[in-house]
């Protein structure tokens, strides 16, 4: 197996749900990486006190600040041999305006490309979305797809079409060279729905049932289903697609490529999920969804409506639309074969696993969120 030894890496929203998982894997698995260089726009002590206890000899640099600051990039990348870039606006409900996820997702991107080839960065890795491929506004199903099917996409929402475009402008900057004379190597990867330890999303779920007495809301169909992904996974992932381009035996035949990523969780829908991570807590679910799927499609066409009338007064943003509701009601999953062929990808964590740590952290938020809710 390859190894990172010697690397300079950046790892971009390092304080984010799947940049400080990452982190914590790299200086566990990778004890002869020389430096870790931690980008975000504001670096939490807490991140690192528990980075210290971990670190052994590998040297942590925090560099805070806005991808979106082209000379602050270039700095961060100055001496770099390898960028894991995570960091982007994750919004499923259209909550920030299009232009702000513009600038984060694409042209952030870009400046790190940009920074990579001026600062001789060999190696660059992307984190993508399964988003990127739908599914469609028809809601056209994909069971156990691969990364060379064929799929009509029409992505709707500003992050999707952002996370594609940026994706294609890294797999675009692949060879492309350096000012040393060296090439760049890069590699995306789309994780699912990716869960575990401080999913926000998780969290929200559980506090709207909370609310609704203990009996989580029901927004998808039983037979919707999909693959989440746990985050140590994505993780193990991404280290190992790194290890494959930063081999020079390996890198030509990975870079400029993409894969999904995914493991054993089982396929299920996306409400019957949220309900077996926390049912072991006491939560319910409701039988059928709250209204006939056509009807909350109707309902979500009449919200967004509304909203955009009001928009040139008051930005107001309903907590689902018709692309979420698509989401969440067709059938998508994806199988990791390309990625374990090809990048040797084997998930770290068993469903079991997965689901009991995700549970335990839960339960240990539960107090907390109840709280909340009693005090409102």
């Amino acid at each position: 197996m390859s190894s990172l030894d010697g690397e300079v890496c950046v790892v971009t929203g390092a304080c984010g749900f799947l940049g400080k998982t990452l982190i914590k894997m790299l200086l566990e698995q990778e004890k002869n990486i020389d430096e870790i260089r931690l980008l975000d726009i504001i670096i939490k002590k807490e991140l690192l006190q528990s980075l210290e206890e971990i670190r052994g000899d590998i040297k942590l640099t925090v560099f805070e600040g806005d991808i979106q600051d082209a000379d602050f990039v270039r700095k961060a990348c100055r001496g770099a041999t390898l960028v894991f870039h995570i960091a982007s606006i994750i919004d499923v409900i259209e909550a920030v305006m299009p232009s702000k996820i513009y600038g984060v997702n694409v042209k952030g991107t870009e400046n790190l490309l940009e920074a990579s080839l001026r600062e001789n960065v060999p190696s660059f890795l992307y984190t993508s979305t399964v988003e990127v491929m739908g599914p469609n506004l028809e809601g056209d199903p994909v069971v156990n797809g691969h990364e060379e099917m064929a799929y009509r996409c029409a992505l709707k929402s500003s992050y999707s079409k952002t996370k594609k475009e940026a994706e294609d402008r890294a797999l675009g900057y692949h060879d492309e060279p350096l000012a040393n004379g060296g090439r760049l190597a890069t590699c995306a990867l789309r994780p699912m729905y990716i869960y575990g330890e401080d999913c926000r999303f998780l969290l929200g779920h559980m506090a709207d049932g909370v609310r609704n007495g203990d009996v989580l809301y029901r927004t998808s169909l039983q037979e919707a289903k999909v693959n989440p992904v746990y985050v140590g996974n994505v993780a193990a992932a991404h280290l190992q697609a790194a290890r494959c381009l930063t081999d020079p035996k390996r890198r030509a035949d990975v870079g400029g490529k993409f894969y999904f990523v995914s493991d054993d969780t089982p396929h299920i829908s996306y409400s019957d999920f949220n309900y077996a991570l926390l049912s072991p807590l006491g939560f319910g679910i409701q039988e059928r969804m709250m209204m006939p799927l056509r009807f909350f499609y109707v309902v979500c066409f009449l919200w967004e409506m509304a909203c955009l009338m009001l928009r040139p007064f008051y930005r107001v943003v309903p907590p689902i639309n018709r692309q979420l509701l698509t989401m969440l009601n067709t059938p998508f999953s994806f199988s990791y074969d390309k990625a374990k062929r090809e990048l040797g990808y084997a998930p770290k964590y068993t469903w079991q696993q997965a689901r009991s740590n995700t549970t335990q952290w839960l339960a240990e938020q539960l107090p907390e969120q109840r709280q909340k809710i009693w005090r409102k």
